[in-house]
């Protein structure tokens, strides 16, 4: 009878650990529960900002040199006239020159 008893006792015992090993999840899932996680984004923000800065100046430049590139391409003459000029005389007048050659 006394073996019975001590596993009795003794299981007794492991009820009473493992119900206040419950108890002590359960507050714990409680606290877990309650627990708010602030996210602390200051620091992206200025980085971010400093980004948006940053891109902003990127574009006024590349928008700036579009501009420019825009009016090169405009003004831009592939031949100056004059050189364009004295090409037709010239061919007209080898022209004429051959064709008098031909018929003389």
């Amino acid at each position: 009878m006394t073996k019975l008893e001590e596993l009795t006792a003794l299981l007794v015992n492991e009820i009473n650990d493992f119900n206040k090993g419950v108890e002590k999840l359960k507050k714990i899932s409680e606290q877990i529960s309650a627990t708010k996680i602030k996210m602390d984004v200051s620091e992206y923000k200025s980085i971010i900002e400093v980004h948006q800065k940053q891109m902003a100046i990127h574009k006024d430049t590349l928008e700036r040199f579009e501009s420019r590139f825009n009016a090169k391409i405009e003004q831009a003459e592939i031949y100056p006239t004059w050189a364009v000029v004295v090409f037709i005389v010239c061919v007209l007048l080898t022209m004429v020159s051959i064709s008098m050659l031909l018929y003389k």
